[in-house]
């Protein structure tokens, strides 16, 4: 029998996230195991574990990647003129990620987040800052809101942006007039009311 390939960590670490990029293209993240990785990558389970831990670090590897796309996604949206078009741009682009990246997003909201450590902390700071984004539009579009309203309405806002999106995504939005609601409709709705909210302070 052969003897397995040696791999350096950053080269075996690129070949892991792209295995599990190419996985999570086609299948959800329950049909991924440890076993099933290390055949892809050409290394035994021992291997992946003596990188990562555990098999729970390296899918929150993934999920900072998964982070860093939907980052990606984001930036250029920032130079749009005005804040509500912003806005409306950062949800459409939330939504569009999540239908094109269906089982990354499953992985990402589906399964838990790392608790400790420097994943943690990488993945905090990494979710931090799309809320930071949303703060600081709605306090351009309404200054009047102070540091903890701003705090609170970002996170009420894009909670419920996630809920559609997740419902969307779920098909359990519901019909109107045998069509179904389009998510990208009810992300303006939603964007309108709260926004006209603000003007009227």
């Amino acid at each position: 029998m052969a003897r397995p390939r040696q791999h350096a960590p950053e080269a075996l670490h690129a070949q892991v996230m792209a295995a599990c990029d190419a996985w999570l293209k086609e299948q959800p993240v329950q049909s991924l195991s440890l076993r099933a990785l290390a055949r892809e990558v050409g290394c035994a389970p021992s291997t992946l574990l003596k990188l990562y831990g555990s098999f729970h670090n390296l899918l929150q590897h993934v999920n900072i990647e998964t982070l860093g796309r939907l980052r990606e996604v984001i930036e250029p949206l920032t130079g749009q003129a005005t804040p509500e078009q912003r806005l409306t741009a950062l949800a459409r682009a939330y939504w569009q990620f999540a239908q094109g990246e269906v089982y990354r997003w499953q992985l990402l909201f589906e399964y838990p987040l790392a608790q400790e450590g420097e994943l943690d902390q990488r993945q905090t700071e990494m979710i931090e800052a799309l809320f930071v984004r949303v703060e600081g539009t709605l306090k351009e579009y309404q200054p009047a809101l102070d540091d903890l309203e701003a705090r609170r309405l970002a996170r009420t806002l894009w909670g419920s942006v996630h809920g559609l999106v997740q419902l969307g995504l779920n098909e359990r939005l519901g019909f109107w007039q045998g069509q179904p609601l389009e998510v990208g409709e009810l992300l303006d709705q939603l964007l309108g009311t709260i926004l006209a909210g603000l003007r009227a302070r």
